[in-house]
């Protein structure tokens, strides 16, 4: 469900790779959808219309400044317990019950969503085109998605945040945005994920739900106003928070977990850096220790 911190190496030399051949990362991804190439084509039967976009809500988006408390469980129902103003769940595990308690708690509620690798536990699993689905990224059940048919996941990710506009959530964590970091069995280039990370928030924001960068260090300039908050897992263990001060900057919350490391080698930088940060075990369940 999260990434996996062999990713760090691969996702570097990605970058490296597009700067050499010519795929610079510039705002140039946002052109329309690169056309399907002829091998691995979804067949025809499978690739569904695009739902008609929602007009957009008139309510203002959600706006997590820096420094908000938070709790993240992804592991089954969510548990109420914690007192902290942020809540960020697993969009299908938990219902519009669920969100409108924290609601009526005064949280704020983030639906966790995986939009870059297919997992065989969900219910729409049998949407995906199998041509669509590459290797395994680590964790079981889950293989990365070739994002460059945006065309083809368009509709798919656009009933899920749906399902996060319908349940109530105020928010949309977007999971495993840097699949051209790593070995997915696909040529994905840093443009290819410039392209998805866009239409991926614009997907978002059309229902009238903001939404967080997950990790994804390299692209944070060029994808900073497209995103309302970061998500970020183990920047201090690899010394990389500095590299999310655009978002604080820019007046967005940054949202820091880390798995390995103590409280003690990270709170300090994450204080002065203003991250939201924490400890959490990597199966993200109640337990927390916030800084």
């Amino acid at each position: 469900m999260k990434s996996t911190m062999w990713a760090r190496v691969t996702l570097a030399a990605a970058v490296a790779v597009s700067a050499l051949t010519g795929c610079s990362v510039t705002d140039g991804a946002r052109d329309g959808d690169r056309p399907d190439s002829t091998h691995g084509r979804p067949s025809a039967g499978r690739t569904a219309t695009a739902p008609a976009r929602p007009s957009r809500p008139a309510k203002a988006l959600w706006r997590p400044r820096p420094g908000l408390a938070w709790q993240w469980q992804l592991d089954g129902k969510v548990d109420p317990a914690a007192d902290v103003p942020v809540y960020d769940i697993d969009g299908f595990e938990n219902s519009a019950a669920d969100v409108a308690r924290l609601h009526r708690a005064g949280r704020k509620v983030i639906c966790y969503v995986n939009v870059g690798a297919w997992e065989d536990f969900r219910p729409d699993k049998g949407v995906f085109p199998r041509s669509l689905l590459g290797k395994s990224n680590g964790w079981s059940g889950e293989r990365w998605l070739d994002i460059r048919h945006r065309s083809v996941l368009r509709p798919i990710m656009a009933r899920r945040f749906d399902m996060c506009r319908t349940k109530g959530f105020d928010a949309v964590e977007p999971d495993l945005v840097e699949g051209y970091g790593n070995t997915t069995g696909f040529p994905l280039t840093a443009r290819d994920q410039l392209a998805y990370n866009r239409m991926i928030a614009d997907l978002a924001h059309d229902r009238g739900l903001s939404v967080g960068l997950k990790n994804d260090l390299p692209q944070i300039p060029h994808l900073l106003r497209d995103f309302d908050f970061a998500v970020n897992e183990e920047c201090a263990q690899y010394g990389e928070c500095a590299e999310l001060t655009p978002f604080i900057k820019a007046g967005k919350a940054v949202f820091h977990v880390e798995y390995a490391e103590p409280t003690e080698k990270f709170c300090a930088e994450s204080r002065r850096l203003k991250l939201s940060s924490m400890q959490k075990k990597p199966e993200l369940g109640v337990w927390r220790k916030p800084c």
